[in-house]
């Protein structure tokens, strides 16, 4: 019997979610099995997706929010596909579940790992490493807004998209991205904005970001103009160590490195609510991919590694890092999926994690 048991509902919804959530339970599992006892996981799986949306004309249960506040931590998979409009299986699912269980922030680590090359020649020769953290309840997701005066007739209708911007919001994001800044070596926040043209809400970030800063005198700070960073990205990787931005300049950017990285496919995601009044939500960045789907080509790098994230927030770091420098390894001995520049198959990949999981236990 294990000393802890994690509840985990599994959500895997669509297309390659479902190969990739597989493959980090797995490895989850295996590192629980590694614990000798010290915790272990309950899984509970989910049907809900775009298949139950097209029985149920819903794309999750109508009491599924409720169901999953009893869980641990929920693991996702990716939501889309093209029997359902992308605005309705997003918000319908993913954030359904981040913006009722209030998952405001969200971490974004950008990895680049050995063995896997990158477009970008700065990680050539010098060790990058950076997090998003995105601002994940308000901001241009807020879904405020709506669309009027279609009875004008066709080329008439208006559509209003809201971002809001709160004091609240904003402050709690960045003092969540100086508190990681002081964790690092680097300990340094850049602010993303856009306040020259958004006079608003981007100068309230700006303002609250300059109070903020003032209660941690030990780190260092800037402020950067989205375009101007997106640049950054690709010419300074190097001066980068906590990136804080709102809900979409946060996704952009984080997709951004991830490519920077060598693919959305090993990129790793953690929806989390901080004050743990929810459970808090793990997934790999990438979607649903239906041109792949089903083949077993999928890389599971970023499900794995949103696990390795999941572990962290259970406070086993240790077992955390060990699955992380799995993932390390397995990419080093030049195990790639496709889509890294390799042939392995999802499987492959995952069974060389796991090999390296139980290789460096032995030799611990």
């Amino acid at each position: 019997m294990a000393q802890q048991t994690f509840t985990i509902a599994a959500i895997p919804a669509d297309g390659v979610g479902k190969e990739v959530v597989a493959a980090g339970r797995r490895v989850l599992d295996i590192s629980a099995a590694q614990s000798e006892g010290k915790f272990g996981f309950e899984w509970t799986e989910f049907p809900w997706g775009c298949e139950y949306y097209e029985q149920t004309g819903r794309m999750m249960a109508a009491d599924g929010l409720e169901t999953l506040r009893s869980f641990d931590a929920i693991y996702f998979g990716a939501v889309g596909w093209q029997n359902v409009p992308d605005h309705i299986s997003l918000w319908g699912l993913r954030l359904n579940i981040t913006q009722n269980f209030d998952q405001w922030a969200n971490v974004r680590p950008v990895k680049f790992l050995p063995g896997v090359v990158s477009p970008l020649r700065a990680a050539d020769d010098r060790e990058l490493d950076w997090v998003v953290v995105r601002e994940n309840s308000e901001g241009e997701y807020a879904g405020l807004g709506g669309r009027n005066l279609s009875g004008r007739g066709p080329g008439n209708e208006v559509a209003l998209q809201t971002a809001l911007f709160t004091e609240k919001g904003c402050e709690r994001i960045m003092r969540f991205a100086f508190d990681l800044a002081r964790t690092r070596r680097v300990k340094k926040v850049s602010s993303v904005t856009k306040s020259n043209a958004q006079q608003y809400g981007m100068v309230l970030w700006d303002e609250v970001f300059q109070r903020v800063a003032l209660d941690y005198p030990d780190v260092a700070t800037e402020s950067v103009l989205v375009d101007a960073m997106s640049a950054k990205f690709v010419l300074h990787p190097e001066d980068l160590s906590v990136v804080v931005a709102s809900n979409l300049n946060a996704d952009i950017l984080s997709d951004l490195g991830s490519a920077l990285a060598g693919s959305l496919g090993v990129a790793a995601s953690a929806n989390l609510n901080p004050e743990r009044r929810f459970p808090s939500m793990f997934e790999p960045v990438h979607g649903s991919a239906p041109d792949i789907a089903g083949q077993g080509i999928s890389n599971p790098i970023g499900a794995i590694a949103s696990a390795a994230l999941m572990l962290e927030h259970f406070g086993l770091h240790e077992e955390a890092r060990r699955v992380e420098v799995a993932i390390e390894t397995a990419t080093g001995r030049g195990v790639l999926t496709r889509d890294i520049g390799g042939t392995a198959s999802t499987d492959d990949l995952t069974e060389a994690v796991i090999a390296a999981l139980t290789s460096a236990l032995t030799h611990a």
